[in-house]
C-alpha cells in the first residue's frame, strides 16, 4: 500500500504542475514537458522548487538552481525513455533480443539498461534540441549538433545514477526484502525508479555544471 500511494502521489503532482505550465506557460516550450515529467518521480519536492525558482513569482535564480533546472531537463528525457522501455520489456520481452539479450548479456536486466540508454539518449537529444536551437537560432544540423554536445555527458551520467541505485536494488535488496524477483508490474519496482531518478539527479548534477558553464549547454 505504501508502494501505491507514493506513486499516486507522483502521478497528483505531475498533473498538477502539467495544470501549472497550462496556466503559466514557460518561456522555454520544452519545459511544459519537463515539469510534469520530473514530478512523476521527485513529487512535492518538485513543486517546492517550481514554485521557489522557476513559477512567475519566483524571483531570481541563483546559478545552482538554474543548473538544477538544467539537469532535471536532461532527467525528463530519461524519465520518458525508461517510463516507455521498461513497460515494454515487461509486455514484451522479446524486444530485449534486440538489445543483446541472449547474444551479449545473459542477464535481463543489462539487455534492459542498453535499450533505456538508447531510447533515453534519442529522447533527451530531442528535448535539447528544442531548448538549444531555438535560442541560438541554429539550423537543424546545428541544432542537432549543439543538442548530442549538451546532453551526452548530462544523460550518461544520469544514467549511470540511476543504473547505480537499480542494480543494488535488483541484486540487493529485492532478494532480501521480497526474497524473489520485482519487476516493472510491481509498484515497488517503480518506487525504486522513483528514488533511482534522484540518484540520477544527483550523480549528473555536476556534469550539468560544467556544462552550463562552459556554454555547451543553455541555462533553464
Amino acid at each position: 500500500m505504501a508502494s501505491i500511494a507514493l506513486l499516486v502521489l507522483g502521478v497528483g503532482c505531475a498533473l498538477y504542475m502539467a495544470w501549472v505550465t497550462v496556466r503559466h506557460p514557460p518561456k522555454m516550450a520544452v519545459m511544459r514537458f519537463v515539469w510534469p515529467l520530473c514530478a512523476l518521480f521527485a513529487g512535492p519536492l518538485l513543486m517546492w522548487f517550481y514554485h521557489r525558482y522557476a513559477a512567475p513569482e519566483a524571483g531570481d535564480t541563483p546559478f545552482a538552481a538554474k543548473v538544477a533546472k538544467g539537469t532535471l531537463h536532461c532527467g525528463a528525457g530519461c524519465s520518458l525513455a525508461d517510463l516507455l522501455c521498461e513497460n515494454l520489456a515487461h509486455f514484451a520481452p522479446g524486444v530485449l533480443t534486440l538489445f543483446g539479450m541472449g547474444t551479449i548479456f545473459s542477464t535481463e536486466i543489462f539487455a534492459q539498461w542498453t535499450m533505456d540508454y538508447v531510447f533515453a539518449l534519442a529522447t533527451g537529444i530531442v528535448f535539447q534540441y528544442f531548448a538549444i536551437a531555438p535560442m541560438r537560432d541554429l539550423s537543424v544540423g546545428e541544432g542537432i549538433k549543439a543538442a548530442v554536445k549538451a546532453d551526452v555527458l548530462s544523460l550518461t551520467s544520469w544514467q549511470v545514477g540511476m543504473y547505480g541505485f537499480m542494480g543494488l536494488a535488483h541484486f540487493v535488496l529485492f532478494p532480501v526484502l521480497f526474497g524473489a524477483k520485482v519487476d516493472a508490474g510491481s509498484p515497488v519496482f517503480w518506487v525504486a525508479m522513483q528514488i533511482a531518478m534522484l540518484a540520477g539527479f544527483a550523480n549528473a548534477y555536476l556534469p550539468n555544471w560544467g556544462l552550463i558553464r562552459s556554454g555547451l549547454k543553455e541555462e533553464m
